[in-house]
């Protein structure tokens, strides 16, 4: 039998590379090639609607992990092993089909198993106006689900709704199986094709969380000062919802707030409310000139929801008529009332939405935006996205609207603003995922809650499963935290190694500074890893938040080490829709700390920096620990974890000097990602190295080197000849020093 990569149904069967992974599939699915390893999964239908509803066939006993928009604005990850745990609105899923076989023998003559594992990704595409997702059903059927939002914009035929693809590297598969349809489709770009904006690599502060609504000029000066004076000041801010000029017409003078209708809120002018505009001398423009003058800001980004604001646009507003807003209202999906209910979009639905007028969009946009921009404004934050996705009834569909929209976006914010500085927000539909043809950050999980102890857990999980998806396509934004919180290692950490911004949304005067200086260099920039933070290979198929045993483990890559954060996410939060296993629940001996394992091999693609003389050995360094660890490549060092608890390790790839000398730098270790401070190191008969930042500098060493010189100064050293921890202080204010080890 000849065994092929494409997907291919053959006697009832959907085959992916010789292994079964439907059976019972229905003789109206089809099988279209894309590429040598891919093709789409359609099928089609007696009559023509707006809504269909697919079986593809019969999926189980395979691992699978997917993606799901659990309530209309976010997605998150769930685990499990047949079609009837995949949840309705399923927008990934990611199957482990595997033979076990001992390959590897390893340190203490150890046998390590791993797996001839074949990684089958199944991805519910748009495909014209209509967009596809997945679910199960009881019987373990799996279906794929096909939907305008427009009972006019109708098909009989469902030719591109589903993409397979096939391959032995979870990760290699996932971005090119992206670039493949970014390729076909045209409708997005790969995150490879797109401008980063500059303010990702900066240290930054939100207003959210400080003031919420009630943000005054006032509140943004003193909370600048507060961080001036702990000294460390942000380079980048988001002036986050409040600024707007906005009515409740719901709301009478005098009369208690009726529920619900905060929520229909609209806009009435595009610029400042009064708050910010106290006279012509004091002023937005006035405000933003102020503070980038006094408190060395680079970047103020100002928030705005992509309608305007929640409830869009006043239509009877005389400054917004142009715009030719009309009330519409929302109709949901059924997969979205299928899952958790939002009191936001219940709202909406029954006080409308002042909708401009799609052809007027840009209009909007840009009239904003460049009035913004006159202001000193560098950038956007446009968040409630994905409330287009029910409004697209007249308007030629969800798929349609939100194309007109986000095309309009992309365009203003090159128009009036540089660097791409556009942060997208609650946009985890595909409709807005695939249609991201030029942003190039968005949120990656529902917000950081302060106030909400079951949710710090949560957040580290969905950041770094969505981050599979949506790292892709853009950078993922892992939401600002509070450095002045019970959590804020744990969240700083992560953030840390995630690739992501790095910003937080204290209150002025409530700031751990300990914290911050782990993340933030003296000139304000920070360690950005280069990829998205993603889960470890060994934990894409387990449950870090609720199966009472499994630590979340996330690596990334820095220009020269690797970095796994390994975080206990357990007993802290439960997902939503999901009941915590018997065997957890029924437990009266919960664990409370969690042993795990870290391993070079959990950093992949480490060989790709490591260099072609690499003999697989590494040095491990544990930031919270101190330990400092030579690891064969098949080895590894064990971590214990309490609840809400982490450690990060830097995995540096050791280096040979004259056949004999063993070294490897590991950075500046009283950062979280001590790794991100090694830009360049060079290797012959002595060592060279390009270093960011400043303050305690480390490497491996098996000897102690002869002299050090720090920019070609001589420089004193320690050096611990127990464990080879060779360390030096970097203590000029220079971004970048040379570094120079003589043996």
């Amino acid at each position: 039998m000849t065994i092929t990569a494409v997907p291919v149904i053959k006697n009832g069967s959907l085959m992916v590379q010789g292994k079964v992974v439907l059976t019972g599939v229905p003789d109206n699915v089809v099988v279209s090639p894309v590429s040598p390893v891919s093709a789409f999964i359609g099928a089609g239908s007696t009559s023509p609607s707006s809504h269909h509803v697919f079986n593809l066939g019969i999926l189980e006993d395979y691992k699978f992990m997917c993606l799901f928009i659990a309530k209309i604005w976010w997605m998150i990850p769930r685990v499990g092993k047949s079609a009837s745990e995949i949840p309705k609105e399923t927008q990934m899923l990611l199957l482990e089909i595997g033979e076990e076989s001992v390959v590897d023998v390893v340190d203490h003559d150890e046998v390590q198993t791993r797996e001839n594992k074949l990684y089958v990704l199944v991805l519910p595409m748009l495909d014209g106006a209509f967009r596809t997702t997945l679910q199960g059903t009881p019987s373990n059927e799996l279906q794929f689900c096909y939907e305008s939002g427009d009972p006019d914009v109708r098909t009989a035929e469902a030719m591109e709704g589903v993409f397979v693809s096939s391959g032995d590297n979870p990760f290699e598969l996932i971005k090119d199986s992206i670039k493949i349809l970014a390729n076909h489709k045209g409708t997005f770009s790969h995150l490879e094709n797109k401008k980063v904006p500059a303010h990702l690599d900066w240290f930054g502060w939100c207003t959210w969380d400080a003031f919420y609504t009630d943000v005054t000029p006032k509140g943004i000066k003193d909370g600048l000062q507060s961080f001036k004076d702990g000294g460390i000041s942000p380079k980048f801010l988001i002036i986050d919802d409040g600024w707007q000029e906005t009515t409740n017409e719901f709301q009478k003078e005098g009369e208690p707030l009726i529920e619900g209708t905060q929520f229909a809120t609209r806009l009435t002018d595009i610029k400042e409310n009064s708050k910010f505009k106290a006279s012509e001398s004091d002023s937005l423009k006035e405000l933003i000139h102020y503070i980038k003058q006094n408190y060395g800001l680079e970047y103020v980004y100002m928030w705005h929801a992509l309608a305007g604001y929640w409830g869009g646009v006043l239509a009877s507003s005389e400054a917004l008529k142009k715009y030719n807003p009309k009330i519409e209202y929302p109709v949901q999906s059924p997969g979205n009332i299928g899952n958790i209910r939002d009191i936001a979009m219940d709202s909406l639905e029954k006080y409308g939405v002042g909708v401009v007028d799609p052809q007027k969009v840009f209009d909007f946009y840009n009239d904003m935006h460049r009035y913004l921009a006159d202001s000193g404004v560098d950038g956007v934050k446009v968040d409630v996205q994905n409330l287009l996705e029910t409004l697209g009834s007249g308007y030629g569909g969800r798929v349609s609207i939100t194309k007109k929209y986000h095309e309009a976006l992309d365009e203003s914010v090159e128009k009036n603003f540089r660097d791409n500085n556009l942060i997208c927000c609650m946009c985890h539909n595909s409709d807005s995922i695939f249609s991201s043809k030029k942003s190039a950050t968005a949120r990656a999980s529902e917000d950081f809650m302060p106030n909400e102890p079951s949710f710090q857990t949560l957040h580290i999980a969905s950041v770094s499963f969505n981050s599979l998806l949506i790292g892709e396509i853009v950078v993922p934004d892992w939401d600002m935290f509070h450095s002045d919180h019970n959590t804020a290692e744990f969240h700083g950490a992560a953030r840390a190694l995630g690739g992501c911004p790095i910003y937080v949304s204290d209150k002025p005067g409530k700031h751990d500074f300990n914290i911050l200086r782990k993340l933030v260099l003296p000139d304000g920039s920070i360690l950005r890893a280069r990829y998205a933070g993603r889960p470890t290979r060994d934990c894409l198929f387990v449950d870090p938040v609720m199966d009472g045993k499994s630590l979340l483990k996330v690596w990334n890559l820095n220009k020269i080490t690797g970095v796994v954060g390994v975080f206990n996410c357990q007993g802290a939060g439960s997902w939503p829709m999901k009941q915590a296993p018997e065997s957890v629940e029924n437990s009266t001996l919960k664990a409370t700390s969690i042993v795990g394992r870290v391993t070079p091999l959990d950093v992949e693609f480490l060989e790709d920096i490591a260099g072609e003389r690499w003999t697989g050995d590494s040095a491990v360094y544990a930031f919270t620990s101190g330990t400092l660890s030579r690891v064969s490549k098949n080895g590894g060092v064990e971590v214990c974890l309490g609840i809400l608890q982490c450690e990060i390790f830097t995995i540096s790839p050791i280096k040979v000097i004259n056949e004999s000398i063993e070294f490897a730098p590991i950075g500046l270790i009283n950062m979280y990602n001590s790794g991100g401070a090694v830009e360049e190191c060079i290797v012959n008969d002595k060592i060279r190295i390009k270093a960011r930042g400043s303050g305690l500098f480390g490497a491996y060493s098996s000897i102690k080197p002869s002299y050090c010189k720090i920019d070609k100064q001589d420089e004193e050293f320690t050096y611990n000849s127990e464990n080879g921890l060779l360390t030096i202080n970097l203590q000029s204010e220079s971004s970048f020093k040379e570094i120079e080890f003589v043996y």
